[in-house]
């Protein structure tokens, strides 16, 4: 008994350890992502209205960086850094190996996106960031095969939580990302640990200040509500399937007339970006349009912002340009909430906060961080319409998702005739056939 006793507390000794420095360092590095990002979105771009001419060029520059230095072989396998979230998700799997040089690469890529205006957020640099410091966490410890797994998951919660400051929603989400169906909650305790000592660090070591949203009013509940509730998350949802299939579509499509070149496939997608900014003639849907996502919970914004929104990132990244992509469906959902919110008769800036939460709980298919992540950034409030939106739009959005390389170990409805273990890529393509 003694030995088992001391056997539990090594390991979740250890875990503590491997959880409280992938927190330390992605805590820093997230830090000098928000930091950067803010003075080159606001401080440069922002004045500089001529900078988006040069996005092109931008291009291929990001494009030349990741086929130069983005592909590395380890174990015999080829691991393209390009692949971005989804190399993180096929190395918690055991399939793939995040190169070490990986967060290097996507925040230089972030930086450029951001500051020539392309419309991008910012958690995947942070995710990307934080699997590449557990992976070189797993190398320097050499930590065995199974627990290699759940640090990839930590870096991937570690990066979540500091981010957008909310680490209790970093901790599941880690544990959420990866697969349809299943928690590891193995590997809750590291998570745990490493996004709150990530949000920690970056919020009270280095003092960053995340944005605030807040909900003004909270309407009464009655049966009324929680109808219009369901019928606008199912609209949140089918928005978020809109965009995800808009911009792998892109990808593809882009991949395969420029035959995966991607120096030429953000060239052409910069100066798509570059046509439509003239088009529209604002510069409100380039970069991560805080100003307007903060303006939705208490002013009426542009009728048709969510779709432009849509388009400019679906564009960008798509084209190979690097991001986020959860600000951006923060962005569509609460400025298509707002839109609508005087047909539905609900407050604005409540539908505006169901909106972000239900759009991004459809495109990543993480229903409970995503309800975690309503009650750490609206306070709690009006739990019950965002537990019900969460599970409403994480059904209704289907199997589609941001990330292809999610795996299905459980259909999310006897009603979808999906294989276990497949991922939602293949899937989609075995419904073409």
């Amino acid at each position: 008994m003694r030995i088992k006793y001391k056997n539990f507390l090594t390991i979740m000794g250890q875990w503590t350890f491997f959880g409280s420095l992938i927190g330390i360092i992605v805590g820093s590095a997230t830090n000098l992502l928000l930091e950067t990002n803010d003075f080159l979105g606001d401080d440069i771009r922002a004045k500089r209205d001529w900078l988006i001419y040069l996005l092109p060029f931008a291009g291929i520059i990001i494009g030349y960086i990741y086929m130069k230095y983005g592909k590395v072989v380890l174990n015999n396998t080829l691991n393209d850094t390009a692949e971005l979230n989804n190399l993180v998700i096929d190395s918690v799997h055991g399939e793939k190996e995040v190169p070490r040089r990986m967060g290097l690469i996507v925040y230089l890529g972030t930086f450029i996106t951001v500051l020539f205006g392309g419309s991008t957020g910012r958690e995947g640099a942070a995710v990307q960031m934080g699997g590449s410091v557990a992976a070189a966490v797993n190398k320097l410890f050499k930590v065995n095969r199974v627990d290699k797994k759940i640090l990839m998951i930590s870096g991937i919660s570690a990066g979540f939580g500091a981010a957008f400051g909310a680490p209790i929603t970093g901790a599941v989400f880690g544990m959420e990302m990866a697969a349809l169906g299943k928690l590891k909650f193995e590997a809750l305790v590291p998570c745990l640990v490493a996004s709150f000592v990530g949000h920690y660090i970056t919020s009270e070591a280095w003092g960053h200040k995340h944005e605030e949203f807040i909900i003004q009013y909270i309407p009464e509940i009655s049966i009324v509500t929680f109808l219009k509730v369901i019928l606008m998350s199912v609209v949140f949802s089918l928005i978020s399937v809109l965009y995800c299939q808009l911009r792998h579509g892109i990808q593809k499509y882009s991949e395969k007339i420029f035959k995966k070149n991607h120096m030429q496939r953000a060239f052409c997608g910069g100066i798509i970006i570059v046509v439509l900014t003239l088009t529209v003639g604002s510069q409100d849907y380039n970069g991560r349009g805080l100003d307007i996502l903060e303006q939705s919970f208490h002013e009426e914004v542009p009728p048709f912002a969510f779709l432009a929104k849509l388009v400019f990132t679906a564009v960008t990244l798509g084209s190979g340009f690097v991001g986020g992509e959860a600000l951006p469906l923060f962005f569509i959902g609460a400025t298509l909430g707002n839109t609508l919110h005087t047909f539905m008769g609900l407050p604005m800036s409540f539908l505006a906060a169901l909106g972000l939460i239900a759009t991004f709980c459809g495109g990543a298919n993480t229903p409970i961080a995503a309800f975690l992540l309503a009650m750490e950034m609206f306070d709690g409030k009006g739990l019950e319409y965002f537990f019900v939106a969460c599970l409403v739009s994480y059904l209704f959005s289907g199997h589609h998702g941001l990330w292809p390389s999610q795996k299905i170990y459980e259909p999310k409805s006897r009603l979808y005739n999906i294989p276990r273990a497949e991922t939602i890529e293949n899937a989609e393509k075995k419904k073409r056939l």
